[in-house]
């Protein structure tokens, strides 16, 4: 997950990483990048969008490893 306007983690270096992930990976399970396009270094800002962005990276985990 990134941040478009995070001033200390340029959006496009989670983009290589991720790239880098996947270039190298060995598997077939899902690998994505979300980038939130609101969002600077601490992730979304408002509690509400804050709790949503924390249960999308919870069911992401869930599901990668099998138990969504």
């Amino acid at each position: 997950m990134a941040g478009l306007i995070d001033p200390r983690v340029t959006y496009w270096e989670p983009a290589k990483w991720v790239a880098k992930l996947r270039a190298t990976r060995t598997g077939d399970r899902a690998l994505l990048l979300k980038t939130n396009m609101d969002a600077g270094h601490g992730g979304a800002a408002g509690r509400f969008d804050r709790l949503k962005e924390t249960a999308f990276a919870t069911a992401f985990a869930l599901k990668v490893v099998g138990a969504a």
